[in-house]
């Protein structure tokens, strides 16, 4: 079974679950969860802060066609080597 067939049954599960089996899977899974929800750190939103502002006052900026064909020449370079 795919990893994405069993991510859907667990959601679907999930929304039909009691709450006693619900309160016991996040007893067993609460350091994880609460480890991939930790807030970001002020330095790094300082930084995405100031990528916004440079954004809004005119700055220049890349399209996602345009990363994308970049990513593809320096890997396609990578690879002549």
């Amino acid at each position: 079974m795919s990893i994405n067939v069993l991510r859907r049954k667990l959601q679907n599960y999930l929304e039909v679950a009691d709450d006693k089996k619900i309160k016991a899977l996040y007893a067993i899974m609460e350091g994880e969860i609460e480890k991939s929800s930790e807030e970001y750190s002020d330095e790094f939103k300082e930084e995405l802060d100031r990528r916004y502002a440079y954004y809004k006052s005119g700055g220049k900026m890349v399209g996602a066609a345009e990363v994308n064909k970049q990513i593809k020449e320096i890997i396609k370079k990578g690879r002549k080597k």
